[in-house]
């Protein structure tokens, strides 16, 4: 700690009394503090998440115009290298940081000479001044949480000198924009230019510039003082909000078990909005290591950007902007019964997961045990059910403090009946989240990406009058492609363009055009094979209508052949593929021939053929078929996702079903990749049997 010579009073006066006796009105003494970091200095300060190697500060009383000592003091930082930036300007090295207190001695150090200041200039509590609000922000209070180190409360408030001197001119240059050096320039005011000790400068410019703005005419300076949140308020948030877009972060790459607090922890130092952590959910109700953070500003939210890679544990965190729009979607709600479960204040949140179909209140709060009681006994639990009442197995719960919700985490996988239950850290935003998702969900999902069926006739036959573009850019669309064939684009029959896609609903990178002759088709190929689009070469190779049919039902078209669809139900697939029959056509017939009607799913079961029958593709095959866009598509393209009807004269000439066994057949669209025997099992298991009376 290195004491500089402190600037004295004039001769023959006692600051205490003159303090005392002083009639200036004025705040209390301000502590005018500097620190720099390691790394970036400036308006990046903080923004590289390296540790702090320097605080000058010196105390100025406002009402009898006093200052104190000025101190100076280096902290020892874990990483010792500095950044060239931070090396040239300080002056400083590795060396001299290394025999340096690390940061927990040093505020100790600055709360004791700062008192001792205080006291000698006539006492009072103080306020800190910075000039800006990163060091306080983005350095002390992000540092500390990372060393798990506890601020004392001066640093949860204080005074930007920026703000304030543009308060008395506010004609001058924006806030965020100003320095000290400016500062001082357009207040006309004399700096010591031989000055070279690194922070020195910065402290008694400042102190230059506070007192001239004390002399001012202003009466409102240093009376609204920047407040630092010392803890994250939970609360719920209505779909009728208005969240401004530029108050609202994406943080990408949390722990799965991470909480809202744990994500406040990360934002330590900004001010986050009541209720602003929405922890996001993927299509399973399960974290997806994505939030969405609601700040009190867009200065907070700026700061938050700044945040971009900086770590919560051994992780990484990605900081994106976000939307208001998609804020209010992941954590607004419109229930009421929600928004009696989250109108207690301060209750820390819980979620229980696999709870017994059969399982109620009782159940559930003798499975907690009298040792972490529910606040408000049943009415502190809420349980999540489908649209039609069945329960999902999840249940919210309030718990008064943090000592009861870390008693009640210790059942975690405790068993309940047959079942063992999973406890974990919830939010206002994800109660929200899953109440929302099974409101709107239906019983049975559909697929995420639209199955068309094919609008057109297929001829059968081994003629080449088809091309295969191949290494496609994921992003191409079909005006692309027109553009890419260039003059053979006029050659294209109707409906000739098929982009397929993948069973995720993605771009595969294939496509498959339907030229008007095989010369045609061998044309285009000649003129674009290897050809360039978007910094791709694309393959174009002559293929059969009968080629495309099988990669257009899922099968597989490669050097070594051909391998058919993966159709898993033989008894209900054609051994082959028939010509498509179009069914009857509702609209005008010039119409027609442009946009045919779109395929709808049947009201009855339909009895399967054992032989081909004239509609392409079959029920079966059209189960594994692969998703494709058509060119061009009518205005209003359809959606729905069915099969195409059976012609009639097909249904007069099939046989009895196979399917003739008792029962109903069930199709479940958009079942997730990893669901298992278990997931698919649980849709039905709240679903009891009629019974029978027997006759």
């Amino acid at each position: 700690m290195t004491p500089l010579p402190p600037q004295p009073p004039p001769s023959g006066t006692n600051p205490a009394a003159d303090s005392a006796a002083d009639p200036r009105p004025g705040p209390g003494p301000l502590v005018v503090l500097f620190g720099a970091t390691a790394g970036a200095l400036g308006p990046d300060l903080g923004s590289d998440e390296t540790d702090l190697i320097l605080l000058v500060w010196q105390v100025v009383e406002p009402r009898s115009r006093q200052v104190g000592t000025l101190h100076k003091s280096l902290v020892r930082a874990e990483a010792a290298a500095l950044s060239p930036q931070c090396r040239e300007a300080s002056g400083l090295s590795a060396d001299s940081l290394a025999r340096a207190e690390p940061l927990d001695k040093v505020l100790q150090q600055f709360s004791q000479l700062v008192s001792g200041d205080v006291a000698l200039l006539g006492g009072g509590p103080y306020m800190l001044c910075t000039d800006g609000q990163q060091l306080l922000r983005q350095v002390l209070h992000s540092e500390a949480s990372r060393k798990n180190l506890v601020l004392p409360d001066t640093f949860f408030s204080f005074y930007d000198l920026r703000r304030e001197f543009h308060v008395q001119h506010p004609s001058s240059r924006p806030a965020r924009d100003l320095t000290v050096a400016t500062m001082a320039q357009d207040l006309g005011l004399e700096t010591d230019a031989t000055e070279d000790d690194f922070g020195v400068w910065e402290v008694k410019t400042m102190v230059a510039v506070i007192l001239h703005l004390l002399d001012g005419p202003s009466g409102q300076l240093f009376s609204k003082p920047e407040v630092v949140k010392q803890k994250y308020e939970t609360g719920p948030c209505s779909k009728a909000d208005v969240v401004d877009s530029e108050t609202v972060v994406r943080a990408r790459g949390l722990p799965w078990q991470s909480s809202d607090q744990d994500v406040a922890r990360f934002f330590k130092g900004l001010n986050i909005a009541r209720g602003g952590v929405a922890l996001c959910l993927n299509a399973q109700g399960r974290r997806n290591g994505e939030a969405l953070i609601r700040f009190v500003d867009s200065e907070q939210r700026d700061l938050a950007l700044q945040r971009h890679k900086h770590h919560m544990g051994v992780r990484y965190i990605e900081v994106y902007k976000a939307t208001g729009e998609e804020f209010v979607k992941i954590a607004g709600g419109t229930s009421l019964e929600v928004a009696r479960f989250l109108s207690r204040e301060d209750q820390v949140i819980l979620r229980l997961r696999g709870l017994p179909f059969s399982a109620g209140p009782a159940d559930v709060l003798g499975f907690l045990g009298p040792e972490c009681p529910v606040t408000g006994g049943a009415d502190g639990l809420l349980f999540v059910r489908h649209p039609d009442g069945r329960p999902t197995g999840d249940a919210f719960a309030l718990f008064a403090c943090e000592e009861l919700a870390q008693a009640a985490l210790r059942r975690h996988k405790g068993t309940l009946g047959k079942r063992y239950i999973e406890l974990f850290r919830s939010t206002a935003a994800e109660v929200q989240q899953v109440l929302n998702r099974y409101a709107s969900s239906p019983l049975l999902p559909t697929l995420t990406a639209p199955l068309l069926p094919i609008p057109f006739p297929l001829a059968a036959g081994t003629g080449r009058d088809c091309v295969r573009l191949r290494g496609l850019p994921y992003t191409a669309t079909i005006e692309d492609i027109l553009s890419f064939l260039g003059e053979a684009a006029a050659d294209i029959r109707p409906h000739g363009v098929h982009m397929v896609l993948n069973q995720q609903g993605r771009p595969s990178g294939d496509a498959f055009i339907q030229m008007t002759s095989a010369e045609r088709a061998l044309a285009a190929a000649q003129r674009c094979h290897k050809k360039a689009m978007k910094e791709r070469y694309v393959e174009v190779v002559p293929c059969s209508t009968e080629e495309m049919s099988h990669v257009l039902m899922g099968g597989t078209l490669g050097r070594s052949g051909m391998s058919p669809p993966p159709c898993k139900l033989p008894c209900l697939s054609p051994p082959t593929y028939a010509t498509f029959q179009a069914t009857p056509t509702l609209i005008p017939t010039e119409t027609a021939a442009l946009y045919p009607s779109s395929a709808l799913l049947p009201a009855a079961r339909v009895p399967a053929a054992p032989t081909p029958v004239a509609y392409y593709p079959g029920p079966a095959t059209q189960l594994y078929m692969n998703y494709t866009a058509y060119y061009p598509s009518p205005p209003v393209s359809p959606t729905t996702v069915g099969y195409l009807t059976t012609p009639p004269a097909a249904l007069a000439s099939a046989p009895t079903s196979v399917l003739s066994q008792p029962g109903a057949l069930v199709r479940m669209q958009g079942v997730p990749y990893t669901a298992g025997m278990k997931d698919l099992l649980s849709v039905f298991q709240a679903y009891q049997p009629p019974m029978t009376t027997p006759v």
